[in-house]
């Protein structure tokens, strides 16, 4: 059921254009909210998506005060506005745990973050440290007192594995290999599903060529 563009069309004065664009907007962003749920490490942000999906979801409710009062659509496009909150909600979320997790890591790739998260990871960041001194590092020898981000950085665990949706063919992924096998190169059809370790697929899933599922 496709509520969204019924509560698009409730509209007399929408076109069929924005009804497809609210559509692809929805399609898009829950994809990226996969991609990212599945993800181990953060992917590049969907804040323009976002945004967009926000500005559609204050267009429904707009149009559901429209509808008459007892309309069962009012119901159906409820649960509707309800399911798409959850999916930014979640989203967002998902990408601020992260940040937390993998602060020092996640500011070498600043293009990953919006505005307000390269903002929020550097103010946790410096936070962080603050309390690291206070607790612990201004006890130590002078010598030892300079944080290493280096060494204590947490990094994602690119080696797990994902379950995968191919989206467009993809030829010559290669699979490395153990120390008793040679690394693999290997076809992936559109359609085909696949369980595999991550880091082959980084950049397909970057590029929305693979979706995580």
């Amino acid at each position: 059921m496709d509520v969204d563009s019924d509560a698009v069309a409730s509209d007399p004065e929408a076109s069929e254009d924005e009804i497809i664009t609210a559509q692809k907007v929805l399609q898009t962003l829950e994809e990226a909210w996969l991609n990212e749920k599945f993800c181990p490490e953060l992917l590049p942000h969907q804040s323009d998506v976002v945004e967009c999906m926000m500005e559609q979801v204050q267009q429904m409710e707009d149009n559901i005060r429209r509808l008459p009062r007892g309309d069962f659509r009012v119901v159906v496009h409820r649960l509707e506005l309800d399911r798409i909150r959850y999916v930014i909600s979640n989203y967002l979320r998902l990408r601020l745990e992260k940040i937390e997790a993998f602060t020092a890591h996640i500011l070498e790739r600043e293009n990953d973050l919006s505005p307000g998260e390269c903002r929020f990871a550097r103010e946790y960041l410096a936070h962080l440290e603050t309390h690291l001194r206070h607790l612990a590092l201004r006890h130590m020898p002078t010598n030892i007192q300079d944080l290493d981000h280096s060494n204590m950085t947490a990094k994602p665990n690119t080696s797990s594995f994902v379950f995968l949706r191919v989206k467009g063919e993809v030829s010559g992924v290669v699979i490395e290999g153990d120390s008793n096998n040679r690394d693999e190169e290997i076809d992936l059809e559109t359609g085909s599903q696949h369980v595999m370790q991550y880091r082959p697929v980084a950049e397909l899933v970057r590029a929305g060529s693979i979706q995580l599922i």
